[in-house]
């Protein structure tokens, strides 16, 4: 990969992590998944997304599928209720659990490259990065529920480069699901690799698995 002047960053599973007892809160608390088998739910929804992505309402679909698999785990599927685990699960303000070390990585990142967000959210992910403490660490944030477009969709990307005046070759996308950050950020011209934690540890795919990890990958 040619040396990238910008790097733009998805929120959710990449800088933020959910905030699972809020989301789970509909569900009595002995039924909550632990953590291990949280991410392994994603990993499952991730391989059957990447298999049959629909393009419109992707967020919603996306965490659909998730709480299918999690209802049907615990023998408990309700349309209701789904609905609103989805719901809970697609506010913003629900992804709030920040790694330890993850601003120090970011102003380390900012002295060498332009930073920047591109999250499929609900127009108030510049709310919750600030919340956590990180939104100064990014020149620009650009958010589907304000752009209109979600992830795949090349008018997202091409809204936050017209932003950050960024050339697309000059870019690099970060982001964890390879149907929706990946393969639409090469779609939009620009260069990607995968946070991920082990959805995608047996693919060819460029990958890192923390903001360290990415330091590193960016030297070589």
């Amino acid at each position: 990969m040619a040396k990238c002047r910008f790097i733009f960053f998805d929120v959710g599973n990449t800088l933020l992590f959910p905030n699972r007892e809020r989301m789970l809160a509909p569900l009595p608390a002995d039924r909550h998944p632990t953590l291990e088998a949280w991410q392994a739910l994603e990993r499952r929804t991730k391989h059957a997304f990447d298999q049959g992505l629909m393009e419109a309402k992707v967020d919603q679909n996306f965490w659909w599928t998730f709480h299918t698999y999690l209802l049907q785990g615990l023998n408990a599927l309700d349309d209701g209720l789904r609905n609103t685990l989805v719901e809970n699960t697609q506010k913003s303000a629900n992804w709030d659990q920040i790694l330890p070390g993850t601003r120090e990585a970011l102003e380390r990142l900012r002295k060498q490259y332009a930073t920047a967000v591109i999250s499929n959210a609900d127009g108030k992910i510049d709310a919750v990065l600030r919340r956590c403490g990180i939104v100064d660490c990014f020149q620009s944030i650009t958010d589907s529920g304000n752009v209109g477009h979600e992830k795949p969709h090349p008018a997202i990307f091409e809204a936050a480069l017209r932003e950050m005046k960024a050339d697309a070759a000059d870019s690099l996308y970060v982001g964890d699901v390879y149907s929706v950050d990946y393969v639409g950020a090469q779609r939009a011209g620009m260069h990607a690799v995968l946070f991920d934690v082990g959805a995608y540890r047996e693919r060819e795919f460029p990958r890192v698995e923390s903001l360290l990890h990415l330091e590193d990958w960016l030297q070589k």
